[in-house]
């Protein structure tokens, strides 16, 4: 496997997904029923195989064990996983391989027809495939289990792979089904949504109380280490270490199908989990990556640069306004995965050489976030008689350019606290800074300098405006 990426190991239910695309304008002569004239046959990846799909697009290494028939549909989902880059240890059961093969007509669903058996495997199977499992699970970083209640994961199963992944310290997720949560007891984590929380715990949620309670009953029932539900356009709610409740609300603009959700959001928070992120921040991922799938059509998958877009400004950001931060806690929020450019200053009066400096800066990252000095810290340094434009309208000025992507107002004499706070990627001071101590510098991984625009300054201006009265 290559280095330097995150490995996840993915068990559970392997499912095929078939399209029949048609046309249908007439009944048939011999029962009430449309005739679908076929025009084309898709496949795509279902289960635990589009769980595997999803870390796949978030530029993930990805194991998945499962079973399958012994048949043209089992030969055919072992190929298409290895098609997509997926490392397919299908171990052949007595079973026919699960398929759901869907009949389209003008894009409406006319049929689903399903092929499943979900009978336990056989027990020899379990044995091979925890044998398999055991000999290679050193190799990944998190392991997800994934239970559309098919039959292989049945709970003496599914506790002997938790109670493996615990005793190795590798985080083991689970996307949980049915009502009885007590096989995955000692899990790091469930994923179920407000629905099947509801039937695991038989408390109805419909508030915060009823959602901490819901919560505080799945941990006492699964000891797990974050209880958490999905709650669809209410985000994710996941208990704190101290037990009260902490929502995350959803970032999603436009919602155009929530199938396959569920499976991109367990991809998302077992790869953040995979590289030492904490919950918190998993969550917040989590949000964006399921944002982003319920903006297509269908089970769809993110990937990192969806995300990162769905995340950047662009797409978060409506107006000059939004993009001011008056609490540096919140910052936290918009620093996933993005390389973050820091400068500042006090932009009185914003010019030409301004501009210049700022676009070139945002060059350097993804994200240019601005440390601007407050009115009182200006009137320190530059006396009573400055700033000529307040605080306010300077940020909004700030916030109006393309290439800022955030700018945060600062009372102190030096951004240290900020840049402390931000820890940036790339530090940005004038030229004439070559030489001097940059406040805040060691928080930052690089420093750059950029040379101002000859005769273009605030202090010009003003004095040319003294000059012409």
């Amino acid at each position: 496997m290559a280095i330097n990426k995150t490995k996840i190991l993915v068990i559970g239910d392997l499912m095929l997904d078939k399209y029949i695309w048609g046309n249908a304008d007439r009944l048939s002569p011999e029962s009430p029923v449309p005739i679908v004239k076929v025009q084309e046959e898709s496949i795509s990846l279902g289960g635990a195989c589009n769980v595997a799909n999803n870390l796949i697009a978030m530029d993930c290494e990805v194991s998945i064990y499962g079973a399958i028939g012994n048949d043209i549909d089992g030969s055919l989902l072992h190929d298409f996983l290895i098609s997509k880059g997926i490392d397919a240890n299908c171990f052949k059961s007595n079973r026919p391989t699960t398929t759901k093969t869907r009949i389209m007509a003008s894009k409406h669903q006319m049929l689903r027809v399903d092929k499943e058996n979900n009978s336990h495997l056989e027990s020899k199977v379990y044995t091979e495939m925890f044998e398999h499992i055991q000999a290679r699970i050193m190799q990944y970083h998190c392991v997800i289990l994934s239970d559309y209640l098919k039959g292989v994961l049945n709970a003496a199963f599914t506790q002997k792979l938790i109670k493996l992944a615990n005793s190795l310290n590798i985080p083991i997720l689970c996307d949980p089904k049915g009502n009885d949560y007590s096989k995955y007891k000692n899990a790091t984590l469930l994923t179920p949504n407000k629905k099947e929380a509801i039937e695991a715990t038989k408390i109805i949620i419909k508030d915060d109380k009823t959602l901490l309670n819901a919560l505080l009953k799945l941990k006492k029932i699964c000891a797990i280490k974050y209880p958490l539900i999905t709650l669809s356009e209410d985000g994710i709610g996941y208990l704190n270490n101290d037990n009260t409740l902490n929502k995350k609300p959803t970032i999603a603009k436009e919602v155009y199908d929530v199938s396959g959700a569920g499976d991109t959001v367990i991809a998302a928070l077992a790869m953040q989990l995979a590289q030492g992120k904490d919950i918190d921040f998993a969550t917040k991922f989590a949000n964006a990556a399921a944002a982003v799938v319920i903006g297509k059509i269908g089970s769809a998958t993110a990937t990192i640069t969806e995300i990162n877009d769905f995340l950047a400004p662009k797409r978060i950001i409506r107006d000059a306004q939004a993009k001011i931060i008056n609490n540096i806690d919140s910052i936290d929020d918009i620093l996933l995965t993005k390389k973050v450019v820091f400068t500042n200053g006090c932009f009185d009066i914003l010019h030409y050489g301004h501009v210049s400096y700022l676009e070139k800066a945002r060059k350097l990252g993804d994200i240019l976030i601005v440390g601007l000095n407050s009115d009182d810290s200006i009137k320190r340094i530059k006396g009573n008689n400055r700033p000529i434009n307040t605080q306010k309208d300077r940020a909004f000025v700030l916030a109006g350019l393309a290439c800022v992507s955030y700018v945060v107002i600062f009372d102190e004499d030096t951004p240290e606290k900020l840049i402390e706070k931000i820890r940036p990627h790339v530090l940005v001071k004038g030229a004439d800074y070559e030489g001097k101590d940059i406040a805040g510098s060691k928080y930052a991984k690089s420093i750059k300098l950029i040379d101002f625009i000859d005769n273009k300054s605030t202090t010009n201006i003003i004095e040319k405006i003294k000059n012409n009265k």
